[in-house]
C-alpha cells in the first residue's frame, strides 16, 4: 500500500471513530480512560499537537469542538454525568 492510500484510510478511520464517539454520548470520558487509557480530551490534544506538527495553530477549545462535534462546555452540560464511586475507584486503581 502506498503512503497516500494509507493516509486516506487512516483519516477515514479517525472520522469514523469521531462519528462513533459523538453518537455515543452515554459513554463517559472516565469510562474511556478506565478501559482504554485515553478519552475525547486526549484525542483533542493529539489533534492539536498534530496540527502544530504541520505548522497550524489550533486552540484547545477548537480542537475539542472538532472531537466532540460541539463546544466542550455544551457537551459537558448536556452529556457528562458525575463520576460514580465505582468509576473513581477504577480510575484510582488504574493509576497505581
Amino acid at each position: 500500500m502506498d503512503a497516500e492510500t494509507q493516509e486516506k484510510i487512516e483519516a477515514a478511520t479517525l472520522r469514523r471513530l469521531l462519528t462513533h464517539l459523538q453518537s455515543r454520548t452515554d459513554v463517559q470520558n472516565i469510562d474511556l480512560m478506565i478501559l482504554a487509557n485515553f478519552c475525547r480530551n486526549c484525542l483533542a490534544r493529539w489533534y492539536r499537537e498534530a496540527a502544530g506538527d504541520e505548522g497550524v495553530s489550533i486552540e484547545d477549545a477548537e480542537a475539542r469542538t472538532h472531537i466532540y462535534g460541539m463546544p466542550y462546555d455544551t457537551w459537558k452540560a448536556e452529556h457528562q454525568t458525575p463520576a460514580t464511586p465505582a468509576q473513581l475507584a477504577a480510575m484510582d486503581a488504574r493509576r497505581r
